[in-house]
């Protein structure tokens, strides 16, 4: 077996999605590097965003689906199947949810590791409620947590004389300290995580 791994080397190697470079945009300095050497999940990630916005705030589904999130009741009323709009949107949240699974393996280190999530969903519903349930804020919240996350990797393999334990915190440090700032003041929707029973 190991001729034959020495004679395709590619079986040997992870399948992981390589970074590919975006012409003239790339050479930008300091952000060509950071936004537009990516892999082909990155980019999927900003036109994901684009259209989950577009669809939230434009289409006759977004208005349901908001209408469900704050008023079931009232949306029950006017027509609109409330159980089977939650369950399509809990079913396409899961799949968004999969595409970031699919991240951390294809587009790093191509395999999987239970610990690789690491708290990861606590910071991504930390980045929700800072970024106030809309997509845009919670993709800029996004950036902060995984700027703090980046960080704590950046400072271990500097050798900076911390603590690895605090270095370990850091994204979780970031993320209590953020949410204690704006819990009073982002507020969720009013439906939300409550059953609703058809009358």
């Amino acid at each position: 077996s190991a001729r034959i791994l020495a004679h395709f080397q590619y079986l040997n190697n992870p399948g992981i999605f390589r970074p590919f470079s975006i012409p003239l945009l790339s050479r930008i300095p300091i952000i060509g590097p950071v936004l537009f050497e990516q892999n082909i999940l990155v980019y999927t990630l900003f036109l994901l965003l684009v259209a989950i916005h577009v669809m939230l705030f434009y289409t006759r589904w977004g208005l349901r689906t908001r209408a469900v999130g704050e008023h079931p009741r009232a949306a029950d009323t006017l027509g609109v199947n409330v159980f089977k709009t939650r369950y399509v949107n809990v079913t396409l949240g899961g799949m968004v949810a999969g595409l970031a699974g699919a991240f951390l393996i294809l587009g790093s280190v191509g395999r999987f590791d239970e610990l690789m999530t690491a708290g990861k969903g606590f910071i991504g519903l930390a980045a929700m409620i800072f970024g106030k349930w809309m997509p845009f804020g919670t993709f800029g919240a996004a950036l902060i947590f995984g700027f703090a996350d980046a960080l704590q990797t950046k400072l271990a393999i500097l050798e900076v004389p911390i603590p690895s334990q605090f270095l370990l915190m850091a994204p979780y440090l970031v993320t209590m300290i953020v949410l204690a700032g704006v819990v009073g003041e982002a507020v969720p929707p009013a439906a939300d995580g409550q059953p609703y029973e058809k009358q």
